[in-house]
Parts: structure tokens; C-alpha cells; sequence
């Protein structure tokens, strides 16, 4: 993948967040959800049998990529979230995911994973209905 078409290095950080639903972090929300169905299908991972946490990673991933200018894992504590960013280790997909298919967030599920669900895609519709409440 090139570094434009990488969530972790595309466009600047902006001030604003997914849940304020302005057109940039809508955006973000747009780009980090198509970059998620091409990674599962092209690794042959699944997303996790509850949507719910689908959707709220990628909710994270699109508020870190605004807020931070690149797609930061928002399952882990960050004790300098910027430097975490510059450093790209838990840039999803992070080097764990991409070396050894292992998501701490449950994004990318392997067959033998039981909370593995049978999908590899998720509406915009429905990451927005799933986050909101």
C-alpha cells in the first residue's frame, strides 16, 4: 500500500472529532472504513461477531487520524499519543497485525478466533447508528 492510500499518514490533524460529525472527521470516518474492508479481505481476516466493536474501533482510528494526523490502535494507553503516531509501531495496521495477524483491538479476526464474525464489510450507516447509541 502507498503511503497516500495509508490511513496512518493521510492528511494533516484537524481539531475536530468523529462524533461532532463534521465533514473532515466524516470523511476520516469514510476513508478509515474502506481501509478496513480492503485490509480484511486482502489478509483474510474477518471483523468481530459483534458490530458494535467494529464500530467503535473505527471510530477511534478516524478521531486519532484527525486528531493526531495518523490512524493510532485506540485499545491501548498512550503515555504521548504524538509520539506513538511519529513512531508507527500501533499505527493500524500495527506491526503485530501485520507480522503475526494479531489485533489487540478485535478489528481483524483470524478464522480460528472465536469472536470472529462472517463479514469482512460494514456500512457507514451502520458505524454511525452503532456509535451513537
Amino acid at each position: 500500500m502507498s503511503d497516500a492510500a495509508h490511513p496512518a499518514t493521510a492528511a494533516a490533524p484537524s481539531e475536530s472529532t468523529v462524533s461532532e460529525a463534521t465533514p473532515k472527521s466524516a470523511d476520516s470516518l469514510e476513508v478509515i472504513r474502506k481501509f478496513a474492508e480492503t485490509y480484511a479481505k486482502r489478509t483474510g481476516t474477518y471483523f468481530c461477531s459483534d458490530p458494535g466493536v467494529t464500530a467503535v474501533v473505527l471510530e477511534g482510528l478516524a478521531r486519532n487520524k484527525d486528531e493526531l494526523g495518523g490512524a493510532l490502535c485506540p485499545c491501548r494507553h498512550y503515555e504521548d499519543k504524538e509520539a506513538e503516531v511519529a513512531q508507527a509501531f500501533w499505527n493500524c495496521p500495527c506491526v503485530p497485525m501485520r507480522e503475526r495477524k494479531e489485533c489487540h483491538c478485535m478489528l481483524f479476526l483470524t478464522e480460528d478466533n472465536p469472536f470472529r464474525g462472517e463479514s469482512q464489510t460494514i456500512s457507514l450507516e451502520d458505524v454511525k447508528s452503532l456509535v451513537s447509541g
